[in-house]
């Protein structure tokens, strides 16, 4: 007969039977808090990579043989087209950019300093994570013909 143990009395219930509506819930919670920690990383990376090359890139151009450094208002114009040539590149997101530093560049060297501040999925992200910002030095010597 149903609902009968063998010795004739009547089966119990366990107490943990059924799902948990606030263990439910719990756990679709901590479910998408990894799931919006890991799509933060995600973009944060793939911003870090990007700045970094298009830094690189505008740095590479300034320090090019065909503009004469020892003019400082070629390589100030170096400096404003690759600026333009970042931001254009960067889109949107070079609305984000805090820092656009040149003043490291000497005769023999051209240095870039570029900051740049992430979007951020999180609630409570705060520096917690520490990838918040792009903080980029780039350094490349001069082309020089010999």
């Amino acid at each position: 007969m149903p609902g009968r143990q063998p010795g004739g009395g009547r089966l119990r219930s366990a107490p943990e039977a059924g799902q948990s509506l606030i263990g439910s819930v719990a756990g679709v919670v901590v479910f998408l808090g990894f799931l919006f920690f890991a799509v933060h990383l995600c973009v944060n990376l793939y911003a870090r990579s990007t700045v970094t090359a298009n830094a690189f890139d505008a740095a590479r151009s300034v320090a090019a043989a065909d503009i004469d450094h020892a003019d400082g208002g070629a390589v100030a114009a170096a400096q404003a087209r690759a600026e333009a040539d970042v931001r254009a590149t960067l889109g949107r997101y070079a609305e984000r950019i805090r820092t656009f530093d040149w003043s490291g560049t000497t005769a023999d060297v051209v240095r870039l300093h570029i900051v740049v501040d992430n979007p951020s999925f999180l609630i409570f992200s705060g520096d917690l994570v520490g990838v918040e910002t792009v903080d980029r030095t780039v350094t490349v010597r001069v082309e020089k013909v010999r």
